[in-house]
């Protein structure tokens, strides 16, 4: 039988201590709440008071069971408060020295049998538990932000901590109705370990110039479905709990250099531009604490979807391939009212992609989403074509042929004989240098990248890849298409992976390491990231829709070109490709989908 916890203590109120205060409350359990002096005392209480009264306010909350879960509170200043409590979770800041003393004093003032809990994200648990004399009855229980609403945590067993001390704190995140992935101690944990090397590559994006923030974060929302794009996380989180969290990972974790904190972000800290906390961090908020963006002297200026910054008129567009990209392509600028002259490699090709646009289309009508009439006007906007020479008055070529670099230059050195001068050339691939394609013609100022997203009938984003030798006219040309096409256009250099999948792989990568090292499940990895960070899909789900030879593929490519010791393909990717286990596809990858 697990024990009965009936009064908790919560030390430290800030955002995430006070968050835990009301987790415990919202449950029945009294709490004895204590800061280091009144004021913070005060702020605690008023932290607690405005999460209550929001939850009111948006009816999740009865203003009866709001009452009396402040009735279940007691404040204090001072740890002596807590001679009587049966669990102590400490959630000051992350400074292990602060940590230690505060362990040591409970050591001194709670019962023997207490259990001594941390919330640190980052520090090592074992050494906090060797602060006090009862290491084995130290634990972490790792909540996430905000507390109230986050239905992960991470429960964090040292080397020494008792099994019974584990169960009984697993029984009490069930009781809490939170979902618990328990984890030895370890440099960022689970969620951390992943979360913070990819929001170290985005900062280091933003520091180089390689994109905007705007374009940075809009990649990965709208990319990867994610709740909030990096830099804004970062925000969220603080600059100064990121660049303390990535220091002692990169100390801990065995200094891996992608945890080593970007410069910008110590700059930044040290200049008091901690995120939403100060007003400002990567964005300018409204006042303190706020989340409400505004705009200040980096934000872009609006355009209203003209022509903007010599962008060149675009009527007619050529297409060439047959697979599923080029089919949704047509479909996409045929439906934003184009003249699309789609080219394939002989009649037969082109009698299959017609009929793959036609039910599509006619999928759109049948859901409503498409009036039979608009169908009909995308249709007759399409002409069919197997011949590169009908592209010869085309204003714009969008190539989406397969991707081996041979066949694309050979492609871009006929379109560059054929196409009239001014069109702008594009390719859509997603792993290849688009320089590389640009040079095999008389005219790279004019070739970019429009990397699409599958299905491109449904993805909004589209990543506008410019090379050192691409015109801004291009740049400027491919933005106002993709806005016509009702899509959010983010620019980006000519570097492996773009925006999206130099971000996204390397931390699949990484998850598949913290699985090969069995350090973690599959299924606890893919809980912690979809329920702590709120991901849409967890990384081995990811994985295998993907395909796990398409993911080796873009991580060889990445490590290929950056030489990051990080970034090298986990050698139990390259196993189960070699063993033809390739996720969904072939029924088996990170899971059996035989079944399914």
């Amino acid at each position: 039988m697990a024990r009965e916890f009936s009064t908790v203590g919560v030390v430290g109120l800030g955002t995430m201590g006070a968050g835990i205060v009301e987790v415990f409350a919202r449950n029945g359990i009294d709490v004895v709440a204590v800061e280091i002096s009144a004021p913070a005392l005060e702020r605690g209480r008023a932290t607690l008071k405005g999460s209550t009264d929001r939850a009111v306010a948006k009816g999740k909350l009865a203003e009866a069971d709001r009452d009396a879960l402040h009735e279940r509170v007691h404040f204090a200043v001072g740890l002596d408060a807590l001679h009587s409590v049966d669990l102590v979770i400490e959630a000051v800041p992350e400074h292990l020295d602060l940590k230690q003393r505060i362990f040591a004093e409970l050591d001194r003032v709670c019962r023997p049998e207490t259990i001594l809990a941390t919330n640190t994200s980052s520090l090592s648990v074992t050494e906090i538990s060797v602060a006090t004399s009862r290491p084995n009855q130290v634990i972490g229980i790792h909540f996430f932000n905000p507390a109230p609403v986050m239905k992960l945590v991470e429960v964090v067993r040292t080397v020494v901590t008792a099994p019974e001390v584990v169960a009984d704190v697993e029984a009490l995140c069930a009781r809490l109705g939170k979902v618990d992935v328990t984890i030895n101690d370890r440099a960022g944990f689970i969620a951390n370990a992943l979360l913070f090397g990819y929001l170290n590559h985005a900062v280091g994006m933003f520091e180089s110039h390689y994109a905007t923030r705007e374009d940075i974060d809009a990649a990965m929302k709208l990319g990867c479905g994610l709740p909030m794009g990096p830099l804004a996380l970062m925000d969220l989180i603080g600059l100064d709990t990121a660049y303390e969290i990535l220091d002692t990972m990169y100390r801990r974790g065995g200094r891996d250099r992608r945890h080593a904190p970007v410069p910008l972000l110590k700059q930044m800290v040290t200049a008091g531009l901690l995120g939403r906390k100060s007003g400002r961090g990567f964005y300018t908020y409204e006042r303190p604490g706020s989340p409400k963006v505004v705009p200040d002297e980096a934000t872009p200026l609006a355009t209203d979807g003209a022509v903007a910054d010599g962008a060149r008129a675009i009527a007619k567009v050529g297409v060439v391939g047959s697979g599923t990209m080029a089919t949704g392509i047509i479909e996409v600028f045929a439906k934003a009212g184009y003249e699309v002259v789609s080219v394939t490699r002989g009649a037969e090709k082109s009698a299959k992609v017609c009929e793959a646009v036609k039910t599509s289309l006619n999928k759109g009508v049948v859901r409503g989403k498409l009036a039979e009439a608009d169908r009909d006007a995308a249709l007759g906007r399409i002409s069919w074509s197997a011949t590169l020479d009908h592209l010869a008055d085309v204003d714009l070529v969008v190539e989406a042929v397969v991707e081996e670099l041979s066949v694309k230059k050979a492609l871009f050195a006929s379109l560059d004989e054929i196409c009239k001068p001014g069109v702008v050339l594009a390719t859509t691939t997603s792993s290849l240098p688009v320089i590389d394609v640009a040079m095999a013609t008389q005219r790279p100022a004019d070739v970019v990248g429009l990397h699409f997203f599958n299905p491109a009938p449904v993805m909004p984003l589209v990543e506008v890849v410019r090379t050192i030798r691409t015109s801004p006219e291009a740049t400027a040309t491919a933005r106002a298409v993709c806005a016509a096409l009702g899509k959010t256009g983010v620019v980006c250099g000519d570097r492996s992976g773009f925006i999206v999948n130099a971000l996204l792989f390397p931390y699949l990568n990484d998850a598949v390491k913290m699985l090969e090292a069995s350090y973690s499940t599959a299924d606890d990895i893919d809980h912690a990231m979809k329920l702590g960070c709120g991901y849409p899909m967890g990384p081995f789900e990811l994985l295998d829709v993907v395909g796990l030879d398409v993911s080796l593929a873009i991580q060889r490519e990445l490590y290929l070109e950056l030489r990051e010791p990080g970034f090298a393909p986990a050698p139990l990717l390259e196993h189960l490709v070699t063993a033809g286990y390739l996720g969904r596809k072939t029924r088996r990858g990170f899971r059996d989908h035989s079944h399914r």
